[in-house]
């Protein structure tokens, strides 16, 4: 157990150890590629020698990037070496490209600093490393090397809801309720060791994919608890839906207590830390464990808070103040456990604000080719003034 400084004051970590082998989801796995060498020429005929084998990253429905390090635990992918030019064969065959599957949503990055690109979709793919060209008169007939690096794959999972939120909060017990998904749910704060998808299936047969992620925890931007290593996964979502506790939550005895309307704070600090980008995307807030009447004055309580929300920050410390805070399209209150009435009201609604948002985003998009559109028709205007 390692005593720490978190904003402003001292608070023991808990063994992440214990943590680390209980989560066995991997979503990021670092690879050494290397294209394959180039034939050798045939210099008395000018025989020249095969390319080597490229190396490529290719999306694969149904693939993980476990099942990735199983194919190659060795973690190395080379393409193959070109044919060298011969008597029977002037021009050497082509290595045999190497293809690594990986999930959709992959990131691929060289020294985890500069991307190469994406795959999002089955069947995308994307060169990584180069094969070696063959030998000919432009190298003296000797086959050259081929391309070498190293990648890291990073995965973020790609769904149309992702649940952010803080241990207890619900999130799993709410995932049970919404969707066919069967996450682990216990009275103990960290259930969640890993992210999990579910998919809610209307009568009409659409489907919305959700993303339960690990909770946060009060001073994840300093890596405690599990920090923000799952946050990647909710950039790809196209909704956030906080949830809190109507009770509040306290992590443990080091801990102070924080209400629900302290937790929304927080948790619009914590996304703020790890990308400002994640205040933009279109989110609503559940207020959960509505159990019993006793907690309809908390809810009023909180809802009043709610209204003064920026005069309630100004009275945190400064280091915990959001820049921005979170603007919320609807709060909806809920019981996932015991009412499946308000689960049914939430699974509608969320289908009707991803159809708006979905809607905005076409408008945006066919507004945005009107302006390329006219833009382009000037030009070429200007450009017949100008023969």
């Amino acid at each position: 157990m390692e005593t720490i400084t978190i904003l402003g004051r001292n608070v023991r970590d808990f063994d992440t150890a214990k943590m680390k082998k209980l989560g066995r989801f991997m979503d990021s796995l670092r690879l050494t590629v290397r294209g394959g060498s180039g034939g050798m020429g045939y210099p008395k005929f000018g025989g020249v020698g095969g390319k080597g084998g490229d190396v490529y990253v290719e999306a694969v429905e149904g693939q993980t990037l476990n099942k990735t390090l199983r194919a190659e635990p060795e973690k190395r992918w080379y393409g193959s070496v070109g044919g060298s030019s011969r008597k029977v064969r002037i021009l050497g065959e082509t290595g045999e490209d190497k293809i690594i599957p990986v999930p959709l949503g992959t990131t691929i990055k060289v020294d985890k600093i500069r991307t190469l690109g994406e795959v999002n979709q089955a069947g995308d793919k994307i060169l990584v490393a180069r094969g070696g060209a063959g030998g000919s008169p432009v190298n003296q007939f000797n086959g050259q090397k081929g391309q070498a690096l190293n990648i890291t794959l990073e995965l973020k999972l790609i769904a149309d809801v992702g649940l952010v939120g803080f241990p207890n909060a619900g999130k799993s017990t709410f995932l049970k309720a919404i969707s066919r998904a069967k996450p682990k749910i216990a009275s103990y704060p960290f259930t969640t060791m890993q992210p999990n998808i579910g998919t809610i299936e209307y009568p009409d047969k659409r489907r919305i994919s959700i993303a339960d992620l690990p909770g946060l925890i009060e001073g994840a931007w300093a890596n405690m608890g599990m920090g923000h290593k799952f946050l990647r996964h909710v950039e790809r979502t196209n909704l956030l839906l906080y949830i809190v506790d109507i009770n509040g939550f306290k992590l443990g005895p080091q801990y102070p207590h924080r209400t629900a309307l302290e937790n929304v704070i927080l948790l619009n600090k914590e996304l703020e830390l790890y990308s400002e980008l994640l205040l933009d995307k279109p989110c609503v807030l559940l207020v959960n464990k509505m159990d019993d009447d006793k907690n309809e004055e908390k809810l009023n309580h909180f809802l009043e808070g709610y209204s003064n929300l920026a005069d309630i920050c100004n009275e945190f410390p400064e280091e915990m103040q959001p820049k921005r805070l979170v603007r919320f399209d609807e709060v909806i209150p809920c019981s996932a456990k015991f009412n499946p009435g308000s689960v049914e009201y939430i699974k509608n609604r969320l289908r009707k604000f991803l159809d708006i948002y979905d809607d905005e985003k076409n408008c945006h998009l066919l507004a945005q080719s009107a302006v390329k559109a006219q833009i382009e028709d000037k030009l070429l205007e200007k450009s017949k003034r100008l023969i």
